[in-house]
Parts: structure tokens; sequence; C-alpha cells
């Protein structure tokens, strides 16, 4: 063991050699007798980051040059991860696959003394105008330090005077997911609940946090309880994800059953029918969370694409996961279990489906109009909306 001695002498790396010599009698000297021992100053590899947060192409691109700096020393070899990630826009594998850039990773390898390096994207001709797309840096190898602007978002612009894209929050929440994979499990813990007992206010179109109204008070307390509960869920970064995944799927399906069982002894006390109950209680329950998420797709994307989707996905979720699931589920164990067979009534299946269609063909047709008068599904004149 050779002990490394620590100085105060400025010096970018320094290196000194270890050799073999004077064998025994017995013992021959083999090859190689000579080992090198580079020691590196740590303290000066530099912090890497992207030159800057936001990029708007020039119309009809064809590649984005992404500049990586790197500042507060240049000593030695370093190196970084990247990688692409969907916004709006949506990656692919080549020009011809209906995507609007080519999916990109890898790993920037810096020089002695190197203090930028570019990643080139490549941009589909057949790219959506004011689509976004992110490049984000993670990773730093070989005693580099990541910076805090790690992520650059790039918007496509087709067009000229092509605006400013309104993508501030997804790029903050981008950099903060890879400042959370550092973070002690006990501290990610902490801010958690923090955050739920924290009260904020909208975020507007810029990014920005506004200050709460009385609406966002009132909402706060309402779901103060639920916000505490739900904090007991295992931080993203911790186990890849999976923990958090099936640890949330059992709040909700205890959520649910709470909302059910308050909705049933509500349509008791009222003297409600089950059927009408179903339809409107227990519906309203279970919708409410959808309905807050899709109004908050909607301010916050270019378009009616993710409130819409989630709105259909949640109820394709509901019909085959939520009643396939408990039917399938309890057809095993009547088998299992050699009694009689599992047989679920219609009873009022066929008003509830003929309901459902009726609903479904006015709110396609609502979107259509919208689509033909306004020229858009979501939006417009204050009246419309």
């Amino acid at each position: 063991k050779i002990p490394i001695l620590h100085n105060d002498v400025d010096t970018r790396q320094e290196e000194f050699n270890v050799l073999l010599e004077s064998p025994s009698k017995e013992t021959d000297l083999g090859d190689p007798s000579i080992c090198t021992v580079t020691i590196l100053d740590m303290s000066n590899h530099g912090v890497i980051s992207m030159e800057s947060t936001r990029y708007h192409s020039d119309p009809d691109p064809a590649e984005v040059s992404v500049t990586v700096k790197r500042e507060g020393g240049c000593d030695g070899a370093v190196a970084i991860s990247y990688r692409t990630i969907d916004a709006t826009a949506i990656g692919g594998t080549g020009q011809n696959d209906n995507s609007d850039y080519i999916k990109g990773e890898g790993t920037l390898w810096f020089r002695h003394g190197e203090m930028s390096k570019d990643i080139d994207v490549t941009i589909n001709p057949n790219a959506q105008n004011h689509s976004t797309l992110i490049v984000a840096l993670q990773k730093p190898l070989l005693g580099a330090t990541l910076g805090e602007d790690c992520a650059m978002v790039i918007t496509i612009c087709k067009t000229e005077g092509c605006r400013e894209s309104r993508d501030e929050a997804l790029l903050a929440e981008i950099a903060g997911n890879y400042e959370d994979e550092d973070k002690p499990l006990l501290e990610a813990y902490f801010e958690q609940f923090t955050n739920a007992l924290t009260m904020g206010g909208e975020i507007d179109e810029d990014g920005e946090e506004e200050e709460p109204t009385v609406g966002d008070l009132i909402m706060h307390f309402i779901s103060l309880f639920w916000k505490v509960l739900f904090s007991l869920v295992p931080p993203r970064f911790f186990g890849s994800g999976y923990p958090a995944f099936v640890i949330s799927l059992v709040f909700i399906g205890i959520l649910t059953a709470v909302v059910e069982q308050i909705a049933s002894l509500l349509g008791c006390v009222w003297s409600m029918k089950r059927a009408v109950a179903g339809i409107t209680l227990v519906a309203l329950g279970t919708s409410l969370p959808d309905t807050f998420a899709s109004r908050s797709a909607a301010i916050h994307d270019d378009s009616a694409d993710a409130a819409i989707g989630n709105i259909t996905g949640s109820n394709s979720v509901n019909v085959f996961l939520g009643l396939g699931l408990p039917w399938l589920l309890a057809v095993i164990w009547k088998k299992v279990d050699g009694s009689d067979e599992f047989l679920v009534g219609t009873f009022n299946l066929r008003f509830c489906v003929i309901l459902f269609v009726i609903l479904a063909c006015f709110a396609i047709m609502t979107l259509f109009m919208r689509r033909l008068i306004l020229g858009g599904e979501l939006g417009g004149p204050k009246i419309p909306k």
C-alpha cells in the first residue's frame, strides 16, 4: 500500500512510477515490471450544465445543436450521460415513422482542458409546429458535478415568429427528478409531507406559481387529510418507482372502496335505488379525480389530447379492469371452492349502457361541433367555453 498525501499545491495532475526490481535468485522478473500511478485533483474537474435551458429552432430545421458547457475547472477527463425525452414532440428511430425527431442517448466525453461539447438532435421534416422535446443530462462520471441547468427544452418552430413555449414547469420537474435521486430516503419522505402541508397557488402559463386564491384555500383544507395520507407512498426514485406504483394502486383501491361505501350509505339514507346511486353518487365520487386531472392537463398542455385521453383511458380501465378483474377472481374462487357457478344478473345494465352510449355520442358531437365552429375542442371565448 502506498499512502497518498494531501497538499495545497495547485497542480492539475501528478504521476509517479512503481518499479519491481532485484528479484531473488530463484525468481525471474516478469513483464511489465513498472506501473504508472496518476493522482488527479478531484476539486477542479468542473460543473457540467446546459448553456441555455430553452432553444427555439429556425423554420424547417434539419438538426439542432445543444451546447453543454463545463465551468469551474477543466482538469482531467470527465464524462456525463444524456438522453432525449418526449414532451409534446414524439421521438422515433427514423425519418419515415411519423415521428417529430430521432431519439438519442449517449455519453459526452470531455478531454483535459475541454470546456464545451455539442449534442446533435435530428428534427424530421414532418415535425409538428410548436412541439417540444427535452434534452436532459444525468449521471456525471470521473469526478464531474451536475449543474443546476441540467435540462433544455427545445421548441420546434416551423413558422416565422414562433412564440416561446410554456414548458418551464415541465423543465423544473425533469430537473428535480435527477436531483431527487441523490436525496436520502428519509429526507425525501420529509419533503413529501412538507409539500402536502404547504398550500400553493396554480401554475401560470410561464411556469410561475400564482398567489393562492380563496378556492385554493378551501380545497387545501378539504383535501389535507388525503394529501397527508398519500404522502406515505414511497418517493418515485426509490426502487426504480415500483414500490410507489404498487402502493399507489393499493391506496387508490382503498379510496375507491371508501367512496363506494359512503355512496351506498347515502343512497340508503335518501331512499335511492341502487342503480340511481350507482350512476350518480358512485360515478361522481370515482370520476372527480379524473375530472381534476383532465382540467390540469388541459391548462398546461398545448392540445386537448391529454385531457380527453385521460378521460377515455380512465373509463376503459374502469370497465375492463374494474369489472373484469373482480369477476375473474370470483369465477376462479368459485371453481377452486367447488361451489355453485358465479352468475351476475343484468338488472339495470341495459339502461346504464343505453344511457352511456347516448351521453358518449352527445360528447363526441359536441367536440366535433367545437372543432368546426371554434377551431378547437377545448378553450375559446368565455360563453362557448
